[in-house]
């Protein structure tokens, strides 16, 4: 068993199709007696975290079922010309988010609300005249997940409240600085993005995009949780071992949540909190 302050902030950043290897994460912590009190995700991390809250107890069955559901054709829907026609047509971006607010509504089973959910949750995405990551924590629930999933240039951007809302990956790909806003005394944080590690060379438009914004997104983690670890203890899940797969790779999803658990399960058997301080690191160095 692993005492930890509360509450616990469990805290799923971005990463697209990687964010399956979050499913193994989640399993992990709670053999060894460590549950969520608040949950406060970015992006892919806010579709698995709003989950997580509505039901925690199921939330690895419950996103066993969703993540069946994510395959490339759902969220990134259409090839390269009709890629094209919807860029012509709309401009700032290549897929509509019909398809991830599908699965998110699935998954959902009917909470509509942030106040339906089980737990305090934070959906993380930035708003783009401010450039600022923005911490939804109530209201509208439907609108607020795919919102903080809307990738720049391949989804459009989620209009809510009078304003635009885009994937919150640049400011705060793992959102570590908002748990504590929140009120968390320690952090799980689930990175899904291969830490130390950046995607192979883009071989298409969509995955030049996301390689464009993923140094800038792995140096935030870096720069701040060493500062959060200075009064609450942080424990960095390892995720998965290095392998070549992209955020838009759909295709490995069943080896991505075996291969996350085993590894968080052998980090956390050999874990000793013994107070504030960073156990596991975002370089992948533990």
């Amino acid at each position: 068993m692993i005492a930890l302050p509360e509450p616990v902030g469990f805290v799923p950043g971005g990463g697209g199709s990687l964010g399956a290897g979050q499913v193994g994460m989640l399993r992990a912590p709670a053999g060894h007696g460590v549950a969520p009190d608040l949950v406060v995700g970015t992006s892919v991390g806010s579709v698995n975290g709003a989950l997580l809250a509505l039901d925690p107890a199921h939330a690895f069955t419950r996103l066993g079922r969703v993540w069946e559901r994510m395959t490339r054709s759902r969220v990134f829907p259409g090839g390269l010309l009709t890629q094209a026609r919807t860029l012509r047509q709309h401009r700032t971006h290549l897929f509509p988010n019909t398809g991830p607010a599908e699965v998110v509504a699935f998954g959902l089973d009917g909470a509509a609300d942030f106040a339906d959910l089980a737990l305090p949750f934070g959906a993380v995405e930035v708003e783009p005249v401010a450039g600022a990551a923005v911490t939804l924590t109530s209201g509208d629930l439907v609108s607020a997940v795919p919102a903080s999933a809307a990738i720049p240039g391949v989804h459009p951007p989620v209009h809510r409240d009078g304003l635009v809302h885009y994937d919150g990956s640049v400011p705060a790909n793992v959102p570590i600085r908002q748990a504590p806003a929140m009120g968390a005394k320690s952090l799980v944080l689930l990175d899904c993005a291969f830490p130390g590690h950046l995607p192979a060379v883009p071989a298409a438009i969509a995955e030049a995009l996301l390689f464009r914004a993923t140094p800038g997104m792995r140096n935030q983690a870096v720069l701040e949780v060493e500062p959060a670890s200075a009064s609450v203890p942080v424990l960095y899940l390892p995720g998965p071992p290095v392998q070549p797969v992209t955020p838009l790779d759909s295709h490995h999803i069943a080896e991505l949540v075996a291969s996350s658990y085993e590894a968080s399960a052998r980090f956390l058997d050999a874990l000793r909190v013994t107070g504030p301080g960073l156990y596991g690191h975002p370089s992948g160095l533990r």
